[in-house]
């Protein structure tokens, strides 16, 4: 099944129809605030439940799925509390970081999307500590219930992980071992990330020093006094199933003429057809 999708952390803002004139079938997205009715199909269903990612944050947005095109119909995986009883319900340890659904095409092809946010977090009484790679371990476990190869399922898992690849924060190799556990987690599971990397987007344009030279990341968020032009970290990533990988082109929409409004870039995420 070809599939053009698109992942996008909207930064509470209210972007739905923005996201709706896409040229893509699915949009992936996070930090999406309790919409008003949008063209497509939107999940989970605004009007029914919480609409926020639960913590000691006030957080009024979730991650969310939106069907753009008609090539597509959108089937919810619904999500329910770890501790919950009911064995229809994919497990999330924290509400309103998780989103899932298959999609499926025209010949009835099917393949399994979903949309995570991974939230920081500290240290009991300590706030000047912060760290998200505890969240995306949760988020691995949580996902782990969908991943199922002896019936070859394919998965597609996009958003902001809001952790660091191949490196530490100003260097430091203590963080770039908890943050290289996610990705080699992930991999044991089957899991690749398939990008953004160069030449797929571009690199920051000032080399931050923290970043190695022969890293291919591409920063795919900026601060308010950085703006596009000086983006510096890469936080968005894209995985799929390793049967998939082959298939999936991944690319930061990064560019200064084409940041959009967020102050996380868009990616466009290209499936082939087999």
């Amino acid at each position: 099944m070809e599939l053009a999708l698109l992942s996008w952390n909207i930064a509470g803002l209210d972007l739905l129809d923005q996201v709706a004139a896409e040229p893509v079938d699915v949009a992936l997205l996070q930090e999406v605030p309790r919409p008003q009715p949008v063209g497509g199909p939107l999940l989970p269903d605004p009007a029914e439940g919480l609409w926020r990612t639960e913590g000691w944050k006030q957080r009024p947005w979730r991650t969310a799925i939106l069907q753009v095109s008609d090539r597509v119909h959108l089937l919810e995986v619904p999500t329910g509390a770890l501790c919950g009883q009911d064995r229809q319900l994919l497990a999330a340890s924290r509400s309103g970081t998780l989103t899932a659904a298959d999609v499926i095409g025209a010949s009835g092809q099917r393949l399994t999307l979903v949309s995570w946010y991974a939230t920081w977090e500290h240290p009991p009484g300590d706030t000047r500590v912060l760290g998200t790679d505890a969240a995306a371990h949760r988020l691995l476990c949580d996902v782990a219930a969908l991943i199922d190869h002896d019936r070859g399922r394919h998965l597609v898992i996009a958003g902001d992980l809001n952790l660091l690849f191949g490196y530490g924060e100003h260097g430091g190799a203590y963080w770039a071992d908890r943050y290289r556990s996610v990705f080699k987690r992930a991999a044991a599971m089957g899991l690749d990330m398939v990008g953004p990397q160069a030449p797929n987007g571009h690199q920051a344009q000032a080399w931050p020093a923290e970043l190695p030279r022969s890293s291919r990341n591409v920063p795919t968020c900026h601060t308010r006094q950085q703006g596009p032009a000086g983006a510096a970290r890469q936080l968005g990533f894209v995985f799929a199933s390793r049967s998939l990988a082959e298939r999936v082109r991944v690319t930061a929409r990064n560019q200064v003429d084409d940041w959009g409004p967020s102050d996380h870039c868009r990616i466009s995420i290209d499936i082939d057809g087999e």
